[in-house]
Order: structure tokens, then sequence, then C-alpha cells
């Protein structure tokens, strides 16, 4: 047929006459049709054709037009079905007897030619009916545009579904879907197919449909192919997923698992459907990830423990994209990875442990025959061995979460999930070791004592920040509050501070995490640092104008302490008796006058455990300055009269100045034990001092600094024991009168409160600062009822009333 001679009209005039013998106008419509299927449709006379179906449509035949031509189509279907698809129909595979000879060779090749077959045909037909569709295009405009009906096209696309891939002899279609199943396999299995043949194949079965309504949802490859495709895909999986696990390890699984996803993704867009991606993803998602998933994470020897200690940032992403996969919320990831992060933080704290018994060892066997002295010693050693465990232990810490938090950047795309996992792993771990909050309380102090010294700005702020992530997991930051005032007040008293800044910043950061309730005492022990600045140079400078009771050669520097803000303990000069040399009682009783004077109503207690003070003294000829403690200055002072060759024994010592037992010999070891500052010498010679010693000026002391700290306690070690339990004390104290106090101000504000609303108010008004025991929020209650607080509700024996 020429179809270049151009559009088609309609006739122009009128039929000569109202009658058409539709036989005679069929059968030359009919032999145009198979001359079109023959091939030969280039002598057609296309205005022909077309006139004799309009004219049969225009006479009312448009009926038995219709109806004639797809039993025509559905002959020439059947014949095509017989001829040309039947001889190459795969009957191997169709029974699935594929044993014979080299099975995947003749399969794929004989499967290959029932496709290009069955391609062929298909494309003829499309072929043929468009050129139908051209002819007959005035009974789809009129005829069944009136009834109703499928077009020509849509019908007789229909008829190849039912003549050709439904034949009731020879089933091709179920042969089409298992040699596609089957070619699909043996790309699975590593062969190379034809893709393009296989991909025609699935157009033809995405163009038919069940039904001439053609819906989407009733594609033939939906309703025929796909199924049985997701089927056969779930038992390879299924198999290939047990193979798996038997023969490699987590990380061959992990990747064979992502390549197969890759491949399924390339051959739903390359060979199959679009429409079967999700659907085949969700079948490897099942068979290969979610059934297999927890047996390959806890694989001994390269598992998911394997990994995380490992660094292994890529198999763990792999693992991280692939659960994802089945379950949103990664719930076994983070299990599992939550156990193994708790397991080694307890493995730290476990160290620390055996760290902190082997530094009491180490300490025991350091006693002398003076059992009071060797105590002290003893103990002191302890605590300052404990003090490097305790940066030890923060350091591995750091440590652990850098490490964590690398792998959650790298490996888990920064899962907000994870992070919160995270975050309770750690506070889990954190807080099952008790000295935690001592501990990270020590690592800041070592840090702003010297570890910021020579760092940038930024450099301080991301150590800083580190302090502060760990001070977020501790849930008993009451405690964390007592160590850390107890440190800073050190620093700041013995001026042990790299930077005022940094140790303002970090309170910032404190103040920034859990409000000013927290730091207000902290900002008011720098407040009286600025106070008591000032007062002393108001002071100093009124002595030089009266000249009244100064001594040339003393100079006073006091630091005027609020004692709520600061953790000074005891109740004054009771509690830290001294005698001091006249000259310093002097210009003692001269700032307690002064200050008195401008304050009155308040007391003044003078803490000569807590202060410092800088003496000049001459050894061979050389001038040195020392700095010692206030205790070290009373001591060195009461040998300043007496000659070379005069001792004074320990007990002559302690009754001139009456300082304790305990802090006389730690300072006594300072000022004649530590080699670099022995400027006294103690017989006999030992580590230890002892109450039979007795004590002289080392007329022989050199030093090649002119300036010499003469330390005693360290200003950030660690509690002893009994510091300790007294600490505990008052933190238990501490927390019976915060509850208290929490407990009257629910029933002021309430007035009447059962006791289940009242415990969780009082639990959630305390979580910021500690976790509230129940028993101690019970005793608290029954206390408060004792002392008429509160009252049980007369017949609700679990309802409190306010007692105004």
């Amino acid at each position: 047929m020429n179809r270049s001679r151009g559009k088609i009209r309609p006739p122009r005039r009128g039929l000569a006459t109202d009658h058409v013998d539709f036989d005679e106008y069929w059968e030359v419509l009919a032999q145009s049709l198979r001359e079109i299927y023959a091939k030969n449709a280039s002598h057609l006379s296309f205005e022909e054709v077309y006139r004799n179906a309009y004219k049969l449509v225009l006479k009312k035949h448009g009926d038995r037009l219709y109806g004639n031509v797809k039993k025509l189509v559905g002959e020439h279907l059947q014949t095509v079905a017989v001829r040309d698809v039947k001889p190459l129909l795969p009957s191997s595979i169709v029974t699935g007897d594929v044993s014979f000879g080299t099975a995947t060779t003749e399969r794929r090749t004989v499967g290959t030619k029932f496709l290009e077959r069955l391609k062929f045909v298909w494309e003829d037909h499309q072929l043929c009916m468009g050129m139908m569709k051209e002819v007959l295009m005035y009974m789809d405009r009129v005829f069944c545009a009136d009834h109703k009906i499928p077009s020509i096209y849509v019908a007789c696309m229909g008829l190849f579904r039912d003549h050709v891939l439904r034949h009731p002899e020879y089933n091709i279609g179920t042969a089409l879907n298992s040699v596609i199943m089957d070619q699909i396999k043996m790309e699975r299995d590593g062969d190379i197919i034809n893709r393009a043949t296989i991909r025609a194949c699935v157009y033809m079965l995405e163009g038919l449909y069940e039904t001439e309504e053609e819906l989407e949802d009733q594609k033939v490859y939906l309703t025929s192919f796909e199924k049985n495709f997701l089927l056969a895909s779930e038992v390879f999986y299924q198999k290939e997923g047990e193979q798996l696990l038997r023969d490699c390890d987590a990380t061959t699984y992990l990747r064979k698992v992502d390549k197969r996803l890759k491949e399924e993704y390339s051959r739903c867009h390359d060979t199959l459907s679009v429409l079967t991606e999700p659907k085949i993803m969700e079948v490897v998602d099942q068979q290969l990830i979610d059934a297999n998933i927890n047996d390959v994470m806890e694989m001994e020897g390269s598992g998911l423990q394997f990994m995380l200690d490992n660094d292994r940032y890529e198999d763990l992403k792999l693992v991280y994209d692939l659960i994802s996969r089945v379950d949103s919320a990664k719930r076994s990831l983070k299990k599992k990875m939550c156990a193994r992060l708790v397991t080694m933080g307890k493995e730290i704290n476990r160290a620390v442990s055996t760290q902190q018994i082997s530094a009491v060892s180490g300490a025991d066997g350091a006693g002398g025959s003076s059992k009071s002295s060797a105590a002290v010693v003893s103990e002191e050693k302890v605590a300052n061995n404990i003090t490097v465990v305790a940066i030890r232990w923060v350091d591995e810490v750091l440590a652990l979460k850098d490490k964590y938090e690398s792998i959650w950047e790298r490996s888990f795309d920064k899962d907000k999930g994870i992070q919160a996992a995270m975050t309770r792993a750690f506070t889990d771990f954190i807080n099952d070791f008790d000295r935690s909050p001592e501990f990270i309380s020590l690592f800041i102090d070592e840090n702003l004592r010297k570890g910021l010294k020579g760092k940038t700005e930024s450099e301080v702020d991301v150590v800083l920040d580190k302090a502060l992530t760990l001070f977020r997991y501790i849930s008993d930051k009451d405690v964390f509050e007592r160590y850390y005032k107890k440190h800073l007040s050190r620093r700041l008293l013995m001026n042990r501070s790299v930077s005022h800044d940094a140790e303002k910043q970090m309170i910032g950061k404190f103040k920034m995490e859990v409000g000013f309730a927290f730091t207000g005492k902290f900002e008011g022990m720098f407040k009286d640092m600025n106070i008591s600045e000032e007062m002393t140079s108001e002071f100093k400078r009124l002595l030089q104008e009266s000249n009244s009771n100064y001594k040339k050669g003393v100079e006073l520097s006091v630091q005027i302490l609020t004692s709520t803000f600061w953790p000074v303990g005891g109740s004054g000069t009771n509690d830290h008796p001294c005698v001091y040399p006249p000259e310093i009682r002097a210009i003692r009783d001269s700032f307690t006058k002064y200050y008195l004077d401008r304050h009155s109503g308040r007391k003044l207690d003078w803490r000569p455990d807590m202060g410092t003070a800088d003496i000049r003294a001459t050894f061979k000829g050389k001038k040195h300055e020392l700095n010692v403690t206030t205790y070290g200055m009373v001591i060195l002072m009461a040998f300043r009269d007496l000659r070379p060759e005069e001792v004074l024994s320990f007990e002559e010592i302690q009754t001139i100045t009456s300082i304790p037992e305990q802090d006389l010999v730690r300072n006594l070891q300072a000022l004649a034990v530590a080699p670099k500052t022995r400027v006294l010498i103690k017989k006999p010679m030992s580590r230890d001092v002892r109450l039979t010693d007795v004590f002289a000026v080392n007329e022989e002391f050199s030093s090649k600094f002119m300036r010499i700290r003469i330390g005693v306690v360290a200003t950030n070690r660690a509690e002893t024991e009994q510091e300790r339990r007294d600490t505990d004390e008052k933190t238990e104290r501490y927390r019976g009168a915060t509850i208290e106090a929490a407990l009257v101000r629910i029933m002021k504000q309430r007035k009447l409160i059962s006791h289940t609303e009242l415990v969780n108010e009082v639990l959630t008004q305390m979580g910021s600062r500690f976790n509230p025991d129940l028993t101690m929020v019970k005793k608290r209650i029954e206390s408060l009822m004792e002392r008429e607080y509160m009252e049980r509700a007369e017949g609700e024996r679990q309802v409190y009333h306010y007692i105004a």
C-alpha cells in the first residue's frame, strides 16, 4: 500500500443508492486486510479500502464490520500461533526439565530464539493493526464512539492475548513467563543474556490488558508475569540468603546484598518494568536483609562488633543503608551498637577501678613507723595517684566518644535516632561509674589550670565543649556542682587558673545548659574575688596613709569569701586554729577592724588552711622568694630567730603554731622532705614525717630559681576515701533539703494533690539536678507531715492537703 498519498477525506458526493451489499463490500475489504498481513499492501488503494469501510458504516453495517474484522484478525493470529510460534516453544523450560547437556547454554539459545520469534510476531501485529486502524478510522469515529465500545485497534490487540499468548492448546503465555524468568535467573547466576529482546517482550505484556477497559492494574504484565516472577525471586533469594550465611563473612554478605539491589534496580529499568522495582526490592529486602541481618551483625570476627572496634566505616555504612530499607527506626542496629558501646564504656570503668585499687596498694606500701604521719602521706599519695587515673578515665571516655562520633558522621548519616541511642548508652555507663562527676570536674580543672596554655580561642572552645558534652551525660549534676565548686575555689584562691576568660566561658556554657540556679554560686565566687581585690587595695591605701600598726615588709592580700558561695566548710578559727607571728597577727587584726567597721553585723573567720604567703629568704648569700601555704609561712617564721645549730621538734612546732597535726605533717613534708624545696632539714632523714623528728633550717639549700613554689596539697587531686564519704553525706543532706523545698512549693501552689501527682512533680522538677530516690521522697513527705506542713485529706489516704 502506498502510504504517501496524503490525507484521505470522506467522499464529497453521496452514494448513488441507499442499498449496500455487505458481503460484496466485506469481501473486498477482507482481501485488503489479508494483503496487509501478507505484506502486499503497497499495491492497494488506501482511498478504495477506506471508502468500502466508510460505506458499510454509513449504511448501518458497523456492527457486522466490527465483528468480521475481529474474527478475521483472530483467525490470522491463531494461524500465526500454530505456524510461527509453536515450533519454537521451549518445551523443556515449560516442563521444568533442564537436565539435558549443557543446560544453561541450550536454555539460553532456545529461550532467546523463542523470545525473538514472539517479539517479531507481536511487532508485526502492531504494524498491521496500525494500518488497519487507518483504513477503519471512520468506523472508530462513528460506530465505536456511538456505541461506546473499544476501538478496533484496542479490540484486536486484546485478540493477541487470547489467540496467541493464551492459545487453548499451546499455552504460549506460560512459556513466555518461564523463559523470561529462566533468562533472568541465568543473569543472576552471572551469565549474559539478550536484555533488549526480553525488554521488547515485556513491552508487549505491558501493552496488553485483561479487559478492553485497559485499566492500569489489569496489565497482563502485572496479572500474569509479575506475580510469578516475584514468587520465583522470593524462592531464589531465600536460598541465596541461606547459602551466603553459610559461606560468607559479614562484609562479603553485605556487599553481595548491595550488589543484588543494584542489579535488580538496573534490571527493572533496562529489562523489565519500573512498575516491578519497588516489589522486587521488597523481596530482596525481606529475604536477604530482614531475614538475616541480625545473624550477619552477630557474626564472630566480622560482624557489627568487629566493624565498630576496627572503624570499618564503609561496612558500617552498608549495615546502616541496608537495615534502613527494612526498619526506618534501625532498632536492631541501635540495640547492638549501644550494647557494644556500653560494654566498652564499662570496660573503661573496670580498668579505672582496678587502677584505683593499684593506686591505693602502691600508697599503702609507702608507710613508715609513725602511724599518724604515714596515714597522712599514704592518703595524699592515693589521692594524687587517683587524680592521674581520673584524667586517664576522661581521656578514654572522650576517645570512645570521638570514635563513635566519627562512625555516626561517616557511616550513619548523622541519624538523629542513632545519636539519641548513643547518648543513652554514654549516659548509662558514665552514670554507672560512681566517681564520674568528680573525674569530669578534675578533667576540666586540669585543662583550666594548665591544659589550655598556649591554645587559640577556637582550640579552647573545642576542649570546653568536650567537657560540656560529658557534663550533659551526668545525671547527678548536684554532685558535679559540689566538685566543680571545690576545684574552682582552689584555682581562684591559689591563682592557678590559666585564664579567667576561659573560666567565665565555661561557666557561661553551664548556664546555657542548665540555667542560672546551677551557676549562681560560681559567678558569686568571681564577684567575691573582684570585691576582695578592691577592698585589699583600699586597705593598703589606708595603711600607708595612717601608718597605723603597719610593719614594713608585711603586705596583706585578703580574699573575702561569702560562705554560701565557697566550699569553705567548718565555722572558722575554732576549726582551723593557728598562732600567727605577732606582725602577722597585728595586720590581720587591723584588717578585721577595717572590715567590720564597714560591714556591721558580719563575722570574719580567718582560714589559714586556704591561704598562701610569699616569704623572702637568703640561702648561701642568694635571695629567694618562697611561695608557701599560710601554715608553711607560720612554720618557717618559727625558725627565723634560731641560731643555725638550734632545732625544733615536731611537738615544739605544734605547740608554737597550734597547727592541726595532719596539716602540720603535710607542710613539714613539703618543707623538709621534697628534694627540690627542702628549705628545712629533718633528723632522722626519711620520706615520712614522724612525731619524734626534729627540724632545722637547711643552710645548704640552693636553687637556680629566685621564686620557688613550695606546694603542699595538689590543687586538682582526687578526694580521699574520707573526703568522699563527707561529700556523699553533704550531698544526701542537700538533696533532702532540696526535695523538701520542692514539696512545700508544690503543696503551697496546689493546696490539694494526690500522692502520685506529688511524687511525679517532684521527680520532674529535680530531674535536671539529680535523680531523686523514691524512698527519700516518701521520707521527706512523712517528715513534712510530722512537722505539720501538710496532712492527709480526710477520708483519702492517697491525697495530701497543704496546711497554711
